[in-house]
């Protein structure tokens, strides 16, 4: 079945809670190999979202999640702005004038998203960025989705391995962005990128798997 406009948005919602919720502890995991404002720039910037949203009354999935990348990079500091705005533009371009979204969609939209985030932040896998939870993640979900799985099984298997690349990025040294100035003192810190990019999946689980219920 498809995921409904009405259930993107709330999935945009229920990040924005996480992201509200866990707003500490990201600030607490970039404090360690950052500008420790992570948790506090996205959080700023997924409120804003939220502020744009109210009384929102189109029906196209991608002039939603246009909407929310365009609020995030004018809003969010640092290069989380420009990256998770990155990768909202990408699938609200990959989604535009869609009423709905079948599961190839959403596999085509997060995988345009994560695309545009590795053009942007010229980041590859094992350099301690968001980009090892998200790369993992759109693979799990296209393989699952080849493979026959049901939506929901394919968005668990989604959320599982951001969730593992997440985990990953603790021994990592990291090789972009702020923490790669730190050299060998990156390593056993996990990546706060990868951490709210998992966040961003588990709540894609949640909230987009219900169309099954």
């Amino acid at each position: 079945m498809p995921f409904s406009y009405g259930q993107v948005d709330g999935w945009v919602r229920a990040f924005a809670a996480e992201i509200a919720e866990n707003k500490e502890y990201l600030t607490e995991l970039d404090s360690a190999i950052g500008d420790a404002d992570h948790g506090i720039n996205m959080n700023r910037g997924m409120q804003a979202v939220l502020a744009k949203l109210e009384g929102d009354g189109q029906a196209d999935v991608g002039a939603l999640l246009k909407t929310v990348g365009m609020t995030l990079v004018s809003t969010v500091g640092g290069a989380s702005g420009p990256l998770y705005g990155t990768l909202f533009l990408q699938m609200g371009s990959s989604a535009a004038g869609k009423p709905e979204l079948s599961e190839e969609d959403w596999a085509a939209a997060l995988a345009a998203g994560v695309a545009g985030v590795q053009r942007r932040g010229k980041a590859e896998l094992g350099d301690k960025t968001m980009i090892d939870a998200l790369v993992p993640a759109v693979e799990a979900l296209r393989s699952s989705l080849a493979g026959g799985a049901t939506a929901g099984e394919a968005l668990h298997r989604s959320a599982e391995a951001a969730r593992d690349g997440m985990t990953a990025t603790i021994p990592l040294v990291a090789r972009k962005g702020r923490a790669s100035y730190l050299g060998e003192r990156s390593a056993d810190h996990q990546d706060p990128g990868a951490t709210s990019s998992w966040l961003l999946l588990r709540t894609a689980e949640e909230t987009l798997a219900a169309t099954e219920s």
